[in-house]
């Protein structure tokens, strides 16, 4: 299988850079800066990319490469951070620039470069301006830049393919031996054409056919399931979720009657979900498994009680998880594999990719206890992101309803309450978040049946949390001391970054009105404006 990997130098946007290489049909992962050349070499990668980072790498002890890396013959695209390191390396040279460049830009670009084939218009045409440097191969295009550091002298052999106002080699290029250094980030969607980029690299430069698709991948990890669990028994971590329901019907084709899928009802589910989960993979449901729901409400609520830093809370329930799967796999005999929905997002967020810090830890891969009482871990889909694991969901045979349902963390609303969890709380974020689900579904459906679309501002994502704050209020003329639920809702492409959604006001007033006059305990309703970074979606 061809495969383009990225050496993480702690850019920020990592994962989608190894997204937007999967968008041109090829597979890609990410790795870190340190890993040896020898791997790098047995691994055999059509191309490299190299991120951003927050460095300068002309100062000791930044992250760096050595030499022989842009030497093997292999296609190198850096990316911010990642072009300065390869003009530093190379011999080129990097300083502080006298003005900084952030957010979008106008770049001109040499369109014969193999990058920029096809990008922009030509720059005559741009608000009328014509620059002195002028030539008839010039284009220009909208860029995403974000750096305090520019290349002052570029590396002997390249030359500079993109310019702006205040950048000179906003992209440079060594055509002879495919290296190739960009300044501004391409991955982002705010440089407009960044894909196209992207995709010459790869498909062009790199020479991959791509071949990488969701009905290939289906197929193989059916194959390589069978083979790998033989006759063996598996029991798979059921939550209803998207993850875990794609894995459960990949599981199901591959071995059957071999699999058995344990939902544990922890008492943290949205409102109703575990009914509507049994519903559709119990005994009424359309799938070859067999299905056993734990109720363990009490039992989770009792280990979480006085528990309020977040990564204690995810740690406690992913410990208890295990130990209820462990209690049941008893039950049920010998279990051999233990199945469960991680995907990449959780795999790098956690650590295990790339160089990010740890931004939070995943109960898949981050809360596993020393001891697991089954041979070894199942994880299928462990590196796909999450709308990959949706078109395999399609793939396989789900409904469309459940693959494109919203997704809803690990922990469930053990993290959508800010604090200590109780069960009061509980049922007081469950309610809000009810509401607020059906007021924004309502509104969207009122939008749609009058234009025939979603309505713009429709989020991709949206639910209440339960913030840790009580206030004074006044309902019907008595004194209250309640909670504030903060409503969330973001749109985005990718999950990687996101922003908040202009859901109209009236609709915020009414959602506001009916969780307040409903929901006991709460007198604030928040909406959260905050964009992703620099927070995160969920949060804890």
């Amino acid at each position: 299988m061809e495969k383009v990997i990225v050496l993480d130098f702690g850019g920020q946007y990592n994962q989608l850079v190894a997204r937007r290489v999967r968008e041109c049909n090829v597979y890609c992962e990410i790795y870190s800066y340190r890993t040896p050349i020898e791997k790098i070499r047995e691994m055999d990668p059509k191309g490299i990319i190299l991120t951003g980072g927050p460095n300068s790498c002309y100062e000791e002890g930044a992250p760096t490469y050595s030499r022989e890396l842009f030497e093997m013959g292999i296609p190198v695209l850096g990316l911010c951070y990642g072009a300065q390191l390869m003009s530093h390396v190379l011999g080129g040279k990097v300083e502080k620039a006298p003005v900084r460049e952030y957010g979008k830009t106008e770049v001109f670009v040499d369109a014969t470069s193999p990058l920029f084939a096809g990008v922009g218009t030509p720059a005559e045409n741009v608000n009328g301006i014509v620059w002195e440097d002028h030539k008839t191969n010039t284009n220009s295009t909208i860029c995403w830049m974000s750096h305090f550091d520019y290349i002052s002298a570029m590396a002997p052999g390249f030359r500079s393919v993109a310019h702006t106002a205040d950048c000179p080699v906003a992209a440079a290029e060594c055509a002879e031996k495919k290296l190739y250094a960009i300044q501004f980030h391409p991955e982002v969607l705010h440089t407009v054409e960044g894909f196209k980029m992207l995709y010459a690299f790869v498909r062009n430069v790199c020479g991959c056919a791509g071949t990488w698709r969701m009905d290939s991948f289906v197929e193989n990890a059916i194959r390589d399931v069978r083979e790998k669990v033989g006759d063996g028994k598996v029991l798979l971590a059921l939550s209803g979720g998207v993850d875990s329901s794609v894995l459960a019907a990949l599981l199901a084709k591959a071995i059957g009657p071999q699999l058995t899928c344990v939902f544990v009802d922890h008492g943290l589910l949205r409102k109703n979900e575990g009914d509507e989960v049994e519903a559709v993979f119990g005994k009424e449901g359309n799938f070859d498994i067999n299905f056993v729901r734990v109720n363990a409400q009490q039992r989770y609520y009792v280990k979480l009680a006085g528990v309020s830093e977040p990564e204690r809370k995810r740690k406690i329930i992913g410990e208890e998880f295990i130990r209820v799967f462990e209690e049941e796999a008893k039950k049920i005999g010998t279990v051999d594999f233990l199945a469960q929905g991680t995907i990449y997002p959780d795999v790098v967020e956690s650590g295990l990719g790339g160089e990010s810090a740890v931004i939070k830890s995943h109960h898949n891969v981050g809360g596993l206890p020393d001891f697991v009482d089954f041979k070894e871990i199942l994880e299928p889909l462990r590196n796909l992101f999450k709308d990959e694991v949706r078109k395999a969901g399609l793939e396989l045979g789900l409904p469309e309803f459940l693959v494109y349902r919203q997704p809803f963390p690990g922990p469930g609303l053990g993290v959508r309450i800010v604090g200590d969890v109780t069960e009061e709380k509980v049922k007081i974020v469950q309610d809000a978040d009810y509401i607020y689900r059906e007021e924004v579904e309502r509104a969207n459906a009122d939008y749609k049946a009058e234009h025939g679309t979603d309505a713009p501002w429709m989020p991709n994502q949206y639910f209440a949390a339960l913030t840790n704050m009580r206030s004074v209020g006044v309902m019907g003329d008595e004194r209250t001391y309640d909670y504030a639920v903060a409503v969330r809702a973001v749109q985005t492409v990718d999950f990687m970054t996101a922003e908040a959604a202009e859901i109209p006001f009236a609709v915020l007033q009414t959602v506001m009105s009916r969780i307040i006059n409903e929901v006991r305990g709460v007198n604030r309703v928040f909406y959260d404006l905050t964009s992703k970074p620099p927070g995160t979606i969920e949060f804890e």
